[in-house]
This record gives C-alpha cells, sequence and structure tokens, in this order.
C-alpha cells in the first residue's frame, strides 16, 4: 500500500504544480491602474472662503492641484494620478493667450505613452469654451475631461470633490475613448459641443441641447448616445499646428441698439464679428446699414441668437447670400467665435466657412 500511496501523493502534487505554473503569470501580474495626468488651472473648484455656510462669496484659484487631489484620495483608487499646475486663475480671465498654452500641454502630454487621459480642473465661467476647443483641436482620442464646481471647497455642500472623482472615473475608463472633449459635472457627462453653463449659482448648471450623453453612478460611467458632429481625429483642426488665433468679436444686440460697438470693433481690426441677433438672428433696420458697412470693411459676419438655443436659418431674417453673411447651425455664440477663429486658420472663403459651421 505505501507504493501506491506515494504514488498517488506524486501524481496529485505533479497536477497541483502544472496547475500553478499555468496561472502564476496571472499572480505575479499587477493590476495596472490607468495613468491619469490632472492638470490644474484654477477656478471655483480650487477656491476657499471664510464661511462654510457662504456658497457665493469666496476666492477662486487659490488651492493647488495637489490639495485638490489629497482631498479626494479615492481616486488613488481608480487611477495613478499626477497633478500639474498649468494656471491659477478665475477662467474668466482666459483668453486665447492661455487658452493655446493649454491646447499645447495637453497634446504633447497625450502623444506619451504613460498618459492614459486627462483630467482639467476649471472655472466654470468659460469651461464650455475651452472644452470646446479642445474638441476641435485635439488630434488624440484618449479621454479629455473637464471638470469645475459652483461650490468652493471650504462650503458645506462642496461639489468640487465628488465632481472631480468621477472627472477622474470617466477618464479612467476604457468605453470614454473617442468620445472627444468631455465635460463631467453634477453626476452627468456631457459633450464639449453641446454643453453650456446655464445658472450663476445652482450646481446643476451645465446643460446641453440635446441632454447629458452619460453619467456616473457610483463610479460606473454609462454612455447613453455619440457625439456625431467631428472631434479630435475627425477634425480638420490641429493644435499642433495653431500658434495664434485671428481676433474674433461678439457684440450681443438689444432694443435701441447703438451702432458704437461695430464701428470699434471695425476700427480694431477684427476678421470677424459675431453679431448675437433677436430670435432667429434678426437684424434691426437701424442697424442693418451698419452690418452691410463692416462687411464692405472686410471683416466677416456671423450671425447668431441671443435666445440661447436653436439653429439659424440662412436667408430667413435677411438676405445673407446678398450680404455676404454667414450662420451659425446651433452653436452658442462663445462657440461660433472659437470656430470662425479656428475656420479662418484654413480659409477665407465664405462658402466654405459656411459649410464649415453646418458641419461641426
Amino acid at each position: 500500500m505505501q507504493p501506491y500511496s506515494i504514488s498517488i501523493v506524486s501524481r496529485m502534487l505533479l497536477v497541483l504544480l502544472l496547475v500553478a505554473s499555468s496561472i502564476s503569470p496571472a499572480w505575479s501580474q499587477t493590476v495596472q491602474k490607468p495613468k491619469i495626468v490632472i492638470i490644474a488651472t484654477g477656478g471655483t473648484i480650487a477656491g476657499t472662503g471664510n464661511s462654510s455656510a457662504n456658497t457665493s462669496a469666496y476666492q477662486s484659484a487659490v488651492v493647488g492641484v495637489d490639495k485638490l487631489i489629497a482631498a479626494v484620495p479615492e481616486i488613488r483608487s481608480v487611477a495613478d494620478v499626477k497633478g500639474e499646475q498649468i494656471f491659477q486663475i478665475g477662467s474668466e480671465s482666459f483668453n486665447n493667450e492661455p487658452l493655446l498654452k493649454l491646447a499645447h500641454r495637453v497634446s504633447d502630454l497625450l502623444k506619451s505613452k504613460d498618459v492614459d487621459g486627462i483630467v482639467i480642473t476649471h472655472g466654470t465661467d468659460t469651461l464650455e469654451e475651452t472644452s470646446y476647443f479642445l474638441n476641435l483641436t485635439i488630434k488624440s482620442d484618449k479621454p479629455v475631461v473637464l471638470v469645475g464646481s459652483m461650490r468652493p471647497g471650504i462650503a458645506l455642500s462642496a461639489d468640487g470633490p465628488l465632481n472631480l472623482c468621477n472627472a477622474v472615473v470617466v477618464a479612467s475608463d476604457k468605453s470614454s475613448v473617442g468620445k472627444g472633449a468631455l465635460v463631467v459635472m453634477n453626476d452627468e457627462i456631457h459633450s464639449a459641443r453641446d454643453v453650456t453653463k446655464t445658472n450663476s449659482v445652482k450646481i446643476d448648471t451645465f446643460k446641453s441641447l440635446y441632454g447629458p450623453i452619460g453619467t456616473v453612478v457610483e463610479s460606473q460611467v454609462r454612455y447613453d448616445r455619440l457625439p456625431s458632429r467631428p472631434h479630435n481625429l475627425q477634425s480638420k483642426f490641429d493644435i499642433d499646428k495653431i500658434q495664434s488665433l485671428p481676433e474674433v468679436n461678439v457684440v450681443y444686440t438689444h432694443g435701441n441698439m447703438s451702432r458704437v460697438p461695430y464701428d470699434a470693433f471695425a476700427a480694431a481690426g477684427p476678421k470677424a464679428i459675431i453679431y448675437m441677433g433677436f430670435g432667429n438672428g434678426s437684424v434691426p433696420d437701424y442697424i442693418d446699414g451698419v452690418l452691410k458697412e463692416v462687411r464692405a470693411k472686410g471683416v466677416f459676419i456671423v450671425r447668431t441668437t441671443r435666445t440661447g438655443s436653436g439653429s439659424i436659418v440662412r436667408n430667413g431674417e435677411t438676405d445673407d447670400d446678398k450680404n455676404d453673411y454667414m450662420v451659425i447651425d446651433d452653436q452658442n455664440p462663445a462657440k461660433a467665435r472659437l470656430l470662425m477663429a479656428l475656420v479662418l486658420t484654413k480659409t477665407s472663403d465664405t462658402k466654405e466657412l459656411q459649410k464649415i459651421f453646418w458641419k461641426y
């Protein structure tokens, strides 16, 4: 019986060794977390104040990126994160200079094999503009997620920490690849093309004309629809080839409108004026001649609406063909300004410009 028992034991040990050898590589491998760079630019999410009960009176752009990350230790379980403080400003101070600097830095980082995605902390005032610009110019399908907050971190109901955590979750999720620049706020995922800030104080301020494209529920990313307009790799714009942007201005229309802003802008020499008109971009009779004068000076006119949503019908409220104007599709005036600036780096043909507005 003893030799037989030894034989059985030997066979059992051999089987166990074979099994162990077949699965040991899996045991020895450490699960690699996505590598996410958090670029901090300032804004309310980096703000602080004197009272935890006050959500409006505070100083923005104070807290550094390392402290922002340290305040949300949960993100370490999601991704291998590192921070980079590129600016420390309120987003109302974003002009073309920091916008281009940020875009170039994002592009450089995404070329690295050691970067799987980027999260950008940003003030909410111009977050929609920055995200749209990145959506059109970054030639990478890696996730780029912008996030902010409506309340400073000291507030009792601060929304920044969860927003930041959700943003890292979205940037780390493989399903976010190829969806363009995204904005993550209030448990929702928005396409940069469609999103806009709609309220000055509420935490659910960011809305999209066609609704969010997804949500973050208990750190689970769920997408319900896809962005259909050209973005990132599909876009004809490449930030690596853009060092400056032509000047484009926006003029808001109201009752008893004056011609002064048009004359002033035309004298300053911009390439285009975004006309933020009534309703369907309509032009008052006392401004009609002014726009024609401005266009005659070589300044492009793009008709948009101040209503907040809706497409502009070409040759509807005015004869765009005759006046050589352009109209937006459904972009808001702020985004129309950025798109027009980008388009002008490609062409100055009005018909081609119009086609791009309708496409993007």
